[in-house]
């Protein structure tokens, strides 16, 4: 796959993620920081210019630096995700999900906010 090719699905990727962070401004049900992140990979790999953007601008510059510094997430995006986990699984159980899916579900929330609780905060 020729270079240029690579660097425009890349640069696809980093406006995706981007529109699904703006989204998620929005809805409190869909989580801003980690889709920030994603775009920042994607647009150093793709776009310089809109990594240059998105480096300094003004609230996602701090939450990209200190990740790359530090692999840190700040408090109140852990306290949002694990909230809403909480309450989708919630959602779950009281629309009469099965067990086996309440399960596998519960699993895989509970090691996401492991992995999220164990991320230095600022």
């Amino acid at each position: 796959m020729s270079s240029h090719y690579r660097k425009t699905g890349y640069r696809i990727l980093a406006y995706i993620s981007m529109a699904f962070a703006f989204v998620g401004v929005v809805l409190p049900v869909l989580p801003t920081t980690p889709f920030v992140l994603l775009a920042a990979f994607f647009a150093s790999k793709g776009s310089p210019a809109f990594a240059f953007w998105l480096d300094n601008h003004s609230k996602f510059g701090p939450i990209i630096f200190q990740w790359r510094t530090r692999q840190a997430i700040p408090a109140s995006a852990k306290v949002l995700a694990c909230s809403m986990m909480t309450l989708s699984w919630g959602f779950l159980f009281w629309g009469g999900t099965t067990p086996l899916v309440l399960m596998i579900v519960g699993i895989t929330l509970v090691a996401v906010a492991c992995y999220l609780l164990t991320r230095p905060t600022y």
